[in-house]
């Protein structure tokens, strides 16, 4: 694992992508501010100071794409949430891959494919953790509620470099086992953590919002919707 720090970068992703050639598998590249950070559906990711986490992990696990690697966030966000865990914290996740606390969103996955021409070049998976913003710094973000790891463990939180050891740890220990048996090998894990089961949802999908009750994740991860007249099965989309 070759690990690049930054001190400031537009995007940890972006960065990945164009020295993508130049890049090992499992290069970690980490930045102390981002200025143009993205999360899903193009959404933008705000910095909210330096101690937070911005961070891309570079991979090329074969010179063919798989479908199990469209599961990449969601194997991140179980490792996320068993990192929290460990410092003591209930995280839960919203699908597909949102780790939330009390309803709150402490972290952001974005992972993206790379293909030139035919070729399939490697994954960029992206993600940003809030663990020093303060509580006057998330009432920035006005869309959503917003949380950190030092808003909830207060005078506990561990630092930024402490927490990513830690979750690379546990990224590394089954990133083989799931590149085998992609989402299956963590469908108990993550359903366990799962916030949006059982539960009447809205979905915003890119050409309409869907309402129904979500009853189950299938084999793939794809979400299940009972609406009033049929079952929907989604893979992609937004719970809002």
């Amino acid at each position: 694992m070759d690990l690049i720090a930054l001190d400031e970068v537009d995007s940890t992703n972006l960065y990945a992508k164009r020295e993508l050639d130049y890049l090992s598998d499992k290069t970690v590249i980490s930045a102390k501010r981002q200025t143009c950070g993205r999360g899903r559906l193009g959404r933008k990711w705000i910095d909210l100071g330096e101690g937070n986490l911005f961070v891309t992990i570079v991979l090329k696990p074969s010179d063919v794409f798989d479908e199990k690697y469209s599961n990449l966030t969601q194997y991140m966000s179980v490792c996320i949430c068993k990192t929290l865990e460990f410092f003591g914290l209930k995280p839960e996740i919203k699908w597909p891959n949102d780790v939330q606390i009390s309803g709150k969103k402490i972290a952001g996955i974005l992972c993206e494919t790379v293909v030139q021409g035919t070729v399939f070049k490697g994954l960029i998976l992206g993600f940003g953790i809030n663990i020093s913003a303060s509580q006057t710094g998330v009432l920035q973000i006005t869309d959503k509620d917003v949380t950190s790891l030092s808003i909830e463990l207060k005078s506990d939180c561990p630092s930024g470099a402490s927490f990513l050891d830690k979750l690379l740890s546990i990224f590394w220990k089954d990133y083989n086992n799931f590149l085998n048996e992609g989402f299956m090998f963590i469908k108990k894990d993550y359903l366990k953590r799962a916030c949006f089961l059982n539960k009447k949802i809205k979905v915003s999908l890119p050409d309409r919002i869907l309402s129904g009750t979500a009853f189950s994740v299938d084999n793939s991860g794809a979400l299940k919707l009972a609406c009033e007249d049929e079952n929907i099965v989604l893979s992609i989309g937004d719970i809002l």
